[in-house]
């Protein structure tokens, strides 16, 4: 499914957030404290995120994603930008090729809701994470009442699917979104599963109006 939504990937998640995906990627990034590190970006689609953290310093970047033709469409991008500091690996985020402590910080974007078992995600990141390391999640969160989730809930289950459709010719895949999305733990749940996973001062921050959360945490 991603690998068929890749030409309109990055226009659309614009469209989605009415141009604030940046600024939350950014976000994420600055949380992970990269400066100097070795960092992993998993699902990193085109490869915005690993960007992100090259911006804020990391001294390299491994972006793996599951989706073949999605690390296409990020190495297009890097070379472009003559970036050489970042690393794409074909990956499966519940079954890390890396070996136990290999990275300073781990970040994801829009990862979890897309994986089949969310602890077993996290007990990976944290596996591969060195003492010390930072975690850090950027995912989509359920408004559970008021207006303004009414209005989300509305917004993504008919305005998302249309408007995909039309941009991307593939109407289902952004019908999964809202799915997605009404099955996955509100944002208070993830930070309880981070921390049964081994992390330590785990905290979280809402944006884009609460319907998205930017997770954190760190290895002891």
């Amino acid at each position: 499914m991603f690998g068929r939504i890749v030409p309109r990937y990055d226009l659309m998640n614009r469209l989605m957030t009415l141009g604030m995906d940046g600024r939350w990627r950014d976000l994420a990034a600055a949380a992970a404290e990269p400066a100097g590190a070795d960092a992993l970006d998993l699902a990193t689609g085109t490869g915005d995120l690993a960007l992100a953290l090259r911006t804020h310093g990391a001294r390299h970047v491994v972006a793996a994603d599951f989706c073949a033709p999605m690390l296409e469409a990020a190495r297009e991008k890097l070379q472009r930008r003559s970036e050489t500091a970042i690393d794409l690996v074909l990956a499966d985020a519940l079954r890390l090729p890396f070996a136990d402590a290999s990275f300073d910080c781990v970040a994801s974007g829009f990862l979890l809701r897309n994986v089949s078992d969310v602890p077993r995600a996290l007990g990976e990141m944290h596996r591969v994470l060195r003492p010390g390391g930072r975690v850090v999640s950027l995912e989509l969160t359920r408004l559970s009442f008021g207006p303004l989730s009414a209005a989300f809930r509305a917004y993504f289950t008919y305005v998302v699917p249309l408007v995909g459709g039309i941009v991307s010719g593939d109407p289902a895949a952004y019908r999964y979104l809202p799915a997605s999305v009404r099955v996955f733990p509100p944002a208070e749940v993830l930070a309880r599963t981070f921390r049964e996973a081994g992390f330590q001062a785990v905290t979280y921050r809402t944006v884009g109006f609460g319907t998205t959360a930017i997770h954190r945490g760190q290895k002891a």
